[in-house]
């Protein structure tokens, strides 16, 4: 992946920039971000916050449960990141957003004991009931 990650929503109102590479790049399916993004499983890619920056715009925030940030567009709603207090220092950007998606290479799949039955993947990827650490 390039050294620096960009951005922006639907709208293009928020833009983001880190100037670091990724430090993990995965799917999600846990319930939680599956009713956040309305999809099968949220795409993420995990980034320092010390190196990360809002360009343009200021997005909103949803704390969606104790500890845990959901940040999107205010004015078309794309979901941009994730924050929790669980992975201190890191944002999580959700891969849709990325100015080059054939830069996002996940890694893994995570909470797949809360995948839907309908999204059957078959991509060779570890596959993690829980999160990568256990």
């Amino acid at each position: 992946m390039q050294t620096a990650i960009t951005g922006r929503c639907l709208c293009g109102s928020i833009t983001y920039r880190a100037g670091e590479p990724a430090l993990w790049q995965m799917h999600c399916h846990c319930d939680s971000c599956r009713r956040a993004t309305g999809s099968a499983f949220a795409s993420f890619l995990g980034v320092s916050e010390a190196a990360f920056a809002w360009l343009s715009g200021k997005p909103a925030i949803y704390r969606s449960s104790p500890g845990v940030e959901r940040v999107f567009c205010p004015a078309c709603g794309t979901p941009l990141a994730y924050r929790a207090d669980r992975f201190p220092g890191e944002i999580h950007l959700h891969a849709g957003t990325l100015d080059d998606p054939a830069a996002f290479h996940p890694e893994a799949h995570v909470h797949m004991a809360e995948a839907v039955a309908w999204a059957d993947i078959h991509d060779g990827l570890p596959r993690h009931d829980r999160t990568s650490e256990g």
